[in-house]
């Protein structure tokens, strides 16, 4: 029986291994605000991952996880360094307008067109510039977005149904138009 986050989300299958486990660790952090590490061990319990304390423990550090206030003044674990992100973009499951204007900046140059078909979104960028999209999608925990899969100048984004594949092709396509480069535009176009 396939677990689901809610009823509408069916969460990701994951084999018993210490990259799955790392992975499940990472995403949990993004997605919930996580005060502590048997908060954190219950969340991954719920999707059947079972952990000790003292692995965990060593989990986070590997993972260079801190704890950082957040909005309210409590304490959460987020993720620091290579990834570029702060601690509190990590603490809330839908984007904030910081990170929205980061993904923006990154995919307006980069997506050259955006169609859906069915329960996926087929996402055109230029030559070479694919798995960096889908790595730019990927580390933000989107609602109704199961994953990527990229090739040279193509992503594929697997949505949940067909509805959430219409407005994430949508959303897709406004995110990637609001920073285009004032040069790009045509004579007379003021209105993007």
């Amino acid at each position: 029986m396939t677990k689901t986050i809610d009823d509408d989300t069916p969460s990701l299958q994951r084999p018993a291994t210490r990259a799955a486990r790392l992975s499940a660790i990472e995403q949990a952090l993004r997605s919930h605000t996580v005060t502590s590490q048997s908060q954190l061990s219950e969340i991954l319990a719920a999707q059947g991952i079972a952990v000790t304390q003292a692995t965990l423990s060593r989990d986070l550090d590997e993972m260079n996880a801190v704890k950082v206030r957040v909005a309210g003044g409590a304490m959460a674990y987020a993720i620091g360094g290579s990834s570029g992100h702060h601690g509190e973009d990590r603490a809330h499951v839908e984007l904030g307008a910081k990170n929205e204007q980061q993904m923006s900046r990154v995919l307006s140059g980069l997506v050259t067109s955006v169609a859906a078909a069915r329960n996926l979104v087929v996402v055109h960028t230029p030559s070479g510039a694919a798995q960096y999209v889908a790595s730019v999608i990927d580390r933000h925990p989107l609602e109704g977005i199961l994953g990527t899969i990229a090739g040279d100048d193509t992503v594929l984004m697997i949505c949940t149904d067909d509805d959430m594949a219409v407005r994430r092709s949508e959303w897709l396509l406004s995110l990637a138009s609001q920073n285009r480069d004032k040069n790009d535009r045509e004579p007379g176009d003021g209105t993007r």
